[in-house]
């Protein structure tokens, strides 16, 4: 492998700092990799937010599921999806956009993510680690409120920056499916129970695939933070066809 595919490969999610603070000029060089990132028709449809505040960043740590560590990254940055702002510029010359639709914000989302990917690529490769908190999707009306965020400007994710501690180095990354679990060639085929096994079972360690399975859906696909993740998503695209029916 070469090493852009060694860096893809190796990287992996960090919660825990060490003290050493990131540099200016690190820094700038990981904004410089979001803003250079692929984009539908070069329109950028997103706004970072650099969040320097530590106040802010101590809120943010409890409103996005109440996990400490996001308080202690040395870096911060939220990538919001923003169709926004090319509406205004079309208004400001005397255009008459239409009104902004869920496909905009969506499309939005993507550029975002794709820019956060950047970010995240070009810090572990300066040796800085990273990890994504979809939860600044959630508490949109708390969000909203921190952030400024006008009604169709979503947080699509924020991400912590910051050097790895030693014990996140050593400590293995968790195994992905195998890809050809992942690949379909051409269409989308609906995966049987032999199939789903053989995607999900390098994720299970001692206990039974039955077990973990049950276990995972109650943590994750039924809790208390996934339904209001469903509820704060719907209510950005509420406002969005709210605005078309204007």
């Amino acid at each position: 492998m070469n090493e852009v595919m060694q860096s893809l490969v190796a990287r992996k999610s960090v919660r825990a700092y060490a003290k050493t603070p990131i540099a200016p000029e690190a820094k700038a060089l990981i904004l410089e990799a979001a803003v250079q990132a692929p984009t539908a028709g070069n329109q950028q449809m997103y706004t970072i937010l650099d969040i320097t505040d530590e106040a802010l960043k101590q809120k943010l740590s409890e409103t996005c599921d109440h996990q400490p560590f996001i308080a202690k990254a040395p870096m911060a940055l939220i990538f919001c999806a923003d169709p926004l702002k090319w509406v205004d510029a079309y208004r400001a010359v005397g255009s008459a956009p239409r009104a902004i639709g869920p496909g905009d914000l969506m499309l939005s989302m993507q550029d975002a993510l794709i820019a956060a990917q950047n970010a995240v690529t070009a810090a572990w490769s300066l040796g800085i680690g990273s990890c994504y908190i979809g939860d600044i999707m959630e508490n949109a009306e708390r969000h909203r409120e921190l952030l400024h965020l006008p009604p169709q400007v979503m947080p699509a994710t924020m991400v912590v920056f910051g050097y790895p501690t030693e014990q996140q180095l050593s400590r293995p990354k968790p195994p992905r499916s195998p890809m050809e679990e992942i690949v379909m060639e051409n269409v989308y085929t609906r995966r049987d129970a032999d199939a789903l096994k053989r995607m999900i079972a390098p994720r299970i360690g001692t206990t039974t695939y039955e077990k973990w399975v049950a276990a995972f859906c109650e943590r994750k696909f039924n809790s208390g933070f996934a339904r209001e993740l469903n509820r704060s998503a719907a209510m950005y695209l509420q406002a969005c066809r709210m605005e078309e029916e204007l």
